[in-house]
């Protein structure tokens, strides 16, 4: 890059001037990651401190019977597929009564787009998961499912909110929203949901006093040029609701097991490599620095290895997605170490290990506790790279 722009860049981000598409794409177009991470870390700094916030939370998915064959997805199956399976309501809530312990907070449910189900099924199992665990926030659903019960009822995306909220939801997922551009979305998604739908159920949402957050899959087919768009959408929805918590990235992923029924769903990696770990930070430290409205930038350890997740944290992000066990859309794809679950206390090492100070949040990003950070005293404790 040349020297007056990176100059330029920085005096704009140091005067909180809000970066515009031409400089993202130069942001992505640097090849200096220290100085981008470095610059990134600023903002996160000056938003969130030497905080990283992190959640007890597990993941239910009641049904991977999809419609939808999305060219990404190793979860989806149709139905009387091997490996297919629905859950009665009774079953996903003793599964998800025993996730209890460990003073859970969140449960966060994301299905296929049955093609069968009843639009009943959905807010009455949000009636009984939270009759069964009324301390725990459910977060649940997708605009792309809330655009499928739109079908299936016949009622408006206002209407379902209305109902799944007096059932209990209290915030919706960000999924779905894979990559917005439709140059690459027609390639890589099989449901109807796109940006304007995406969009205008999440800012229904926001209007009814709901928080989401948002997402990009990104590390595909994607160009740079498309991730800067992508933000600058929910850039730009952010300034009309500022209803957006949390920005998460998600890095995609090969299947490497889901070959043992005979079939690779993702059609993709035939022609695709996932991202690598300099690039991955590279995603975060830029959607920090476009994402000037946003609070907070989380990195999902699950898709990213706990390495690069720990790194993260210096490249923008303040948030690192809580204590999960399972959570088959990504492990029914991924096979290169990522571990099924996380405790409270494997966090806290993470977090202070990065060099951070760690505080649990509910999913409204309340302060539930504050811990001790890094010990100062000791001089192999790690340390927030400074600013």
């Amino acid at each position: 890059m040349d020297v007056g722009l990176k100059r330029e860049l920085e005096e704009k981000v140091r005067a909180g001037e809000r970066l515009t598409r031409e400089d993202g794409i130069a942001l992505y177009e640097s090849d200096d990651l220290a100085w981008l991470g470095g610059l990134a870390h600023e903002v996160r700094t000056r938003k969130n401190g030497d905080v990283v916030h992190f959640n007890v939370n597990r993941h239910l998915n009641m049904t991977n019977v999809c419609t939808a064959s999305c060219a990404y997805c190793s979860f989806q199956r149709k139905p009387g597929e091997k490996d297919a399976y629905t859950m009665r309501i009774e079953e996903a809530v003793k599964l998800a009564k025993a996730m209890e312990g460990e003073n859970l907070t969140e449960l966060h449910i994301v299905n296929g787009l049955h093609p069968n189900l009843p639009w009943r099924y959905y807010p009455r199992s949000l009636r009984e998961l939270k009759a069964a665990l009324p301390n725990v926030s459910l977060k649940a659903f997708t605009a792309t499912e809330i655009h499928h019960f739109e079908t299936i009822s016949g009622l408006s995306a206002s209407e379902i909110l209305d109902e799944l909220i007096d059932a209990g939801l209290e915030s919706l997922t960000g999924g779905g929203a894979e990559i917005f551009d439709w140059e690459v979305r027609q390639h890589i998604v099989d449901h109807r949901t796109h940006w304007e739908d995406w969009s205008r159920i999440h800012r229904l949402a926001h209007e009814k006093g709901l928080k989401t957050p948002c997402t990009m899959l990104y590390g595909h087919i994607e160009e740079p040029r498309h991730r800067v768009d992508h933000v600058l959408r929910l850039r730009e929805l952010q300034d009309e609701t500022n209803g957006f918590q949390v920005f998460i990235p998600l890095r995609y992923q090969h299947d490497f097991v889901d070959m043992k029924d005979g079939k690779v769903r993702n059609r993709l990696q035939a022609r695709t490599q996932m991202a690598t770990g300099a690039e991955a930070l590279k995603t975060f430290a830029v959607s920090r620095l476009l994402f000037d409205n946003v609070p907070h930038v989380k990195v999902f350890w699950v898709m990213h290895g706990v390495q690069t997740a720990q790194l993260a944290l210096q490249h923008g992000a303040d948030d690192m997605d809580g204590s999960v066990v399972e959570y088959k859309i990504t492990h029914d794809a991924d096979n290169y170490g990522t571990p099924n679950k996380l405790t409270r206390e494997d966090l806290l090492d993470l977090i202070r290990d990065a060099g951070f100070r760690p505080v649990e949040r509910n999913t409204r990003y309340e302060i539930i506790r504050e811990y001790e950070g890094p010990d100062p005293a000791r001089r192999e404790s790690p340390q927030a790279m400074r600013v």
